[in-house]
């Protein structure tokens, strides 16, 4: 009999068992793997945006806990758009805000304000209607997943903030609906940021920067000017500092984003322990209960190191087929939450394949270390003391 054959059958003699612990197993990883899946494709798909749109730097407010918190005056804009390198800059406001809902209540949205010369436009899809153009005020674009969850369309008209009667200035007509590579853009509302500034009354929170190179992977001129945005100083307000990060720090800084990763890697710390007590209490009770066959498995020449090999083989059979189980969990976990409006325009369905070998990682590790005081245990006894065994 092939020795991995003998290694399934050991497990599927005792199917409850086997069955429980894989179920138990999956639970704990799917957890994991979803949560890591969210931040990945978060991370990716901003990423994406930024390599398409050909951005070399992003500028904030030094000091802030993340973008949404920063503000600073055009002067900044011009004087990184006249630095020397620099090819265009395009700056917004970005935050977020209240908007009425269609049955009355408020949910809090992202809205970006942009110009119309915004990089973002150019890689912007209408889906219906069409894109603002200059000078146009209160009117709005939603991203397609924002308009699902409004149910709004074209010539609708949208509420910021509470549904005044006597304050026409935050209701917007609808003119687009659009979709992007960026999950973000896709559950957000874009406005003029004239707007944007009368809404959040913050002035710029941020601008992307594209820099001349002389060949698209070239960082030494990106890093000339990146000193010189982060040593600008405003005239009128000197306190003021910036930071600029290219798209790939950025994104790892993001502060929402490092509160999904830090939790994912939480949960992937509860879930080994979790996992590994599973395991050794399954791994162990097996082995008690086979101290016999164990022993004539011995007494027919196996040597310690095969009976090792034979508990702990078992053991990562089990974690295999909860990282199979747990995965397919958390892939249909990430669909089923692109159907909540509360969470659906900040996240995309699916697990990339680097988080899948992430997850099927994590349970190999916990069947090793699981199964490993068994599989001592059971390489251990002798033939004559386990034959004797009740």
């Amino acid at each position: 009999m092939h020795f991995v054959t003998f290694i399934a059958k050991n497990l599927v003699r005792r199917r409850v068992r086997s069955a429980l612990t894989v179920l138990g197993l999956a639970v704990a990883v799917g957890g994991v793997v979803a949560l890591l899946g969210i931040s990945h494709n978060a991370s990716r798909s901003v990423e994406a945006s930024f390599e398409r749109r050909r951005i070399d730097l992003i500028v904030q407010q030094a000091g802030k806990s993340s973008g949404l918190n920063s503000d600073f005056r055009d002067w900044f804009v011009e004087a990184a758009r006249a630095l020397p390198g620099v090819e265009a800059v395009a700056e917004g406001v970005v935050n977020l805000t209240d908007i009425t809902n269609a049955r009355g209540n408020s949910d809090q949205v992202m809205i970006m304000g942009w110009r119309p010369d915004n990089f973002a436009y150019e890689e912007l899809q209408v889906l219906h209607g069409r894109k603002l153009v200059p000078g146009e005020r209160q009117r709005v674009m939603l991203g397609s997943t924002l308009a699902r969850n409004l149910g709004k369309g074209v010539g609708d008209t949208v509420v910021f903030g509470r549904d005044e009667p006597d304050n026409p200035g935050n209701r917007f007509e609808v003119v687009g609906v659009v979709s992007s590579i960026d999950v973000f853009e896709k559950g957000a509302a874009i406005m003029s940021i004239d707007d944007a500034r009368a809404i959040t009354s913050l002035r710029v929170t941020g601008f992307s920067v594209r820099v001349r190179k002389p060949t698209p992977e070239s960082t030494a001129e990106v890093e000339e000017v990146r000193a010189r945005i982060e040593a600008l100083r405003d005239p009128d307000d000197p306190s003021v500092r910036l930071t600029a990060q290219p798209p790939d720090s950025f994104v790892t800084s993001l502060s929402q984003l490092k509160l999904v990763r830090a939790i994912a890697w939480l949960v992937s710390a509860v879930g080994l322990m979790i996992g590994v007590i599973g395991m050794l209490n399954t791994m162990v009770m097996s082995v008690v209960e086979r101290t016999q066959e164990i022993g004539i498995l011995r007494a027919v020449g196996w040597s310690p190191g095969r009976v090792v090999r034979m508990i702990l083989g078992e053991a990562v059979l089990l974690g295999l087929a909860a990282s199979v189980l747990g995965t397919l969990g958390a892939v249909a976990a990430t669909y089923l939450l692109t159907f909540f409006p509360q969470v659906n325009g900040f996240i995309e369905g699916g697990i990339a394949p680097r988080v899948i070998a992430q997850g099927l990682g994590l349970t190999v590790l916990i069947g090793l270390i699981g199964g490993a005081y068994p599989a001592l245990r059971a390489a251990r006894l002798l033939p004559t003391e386990a034959l004797r065994h009740d």
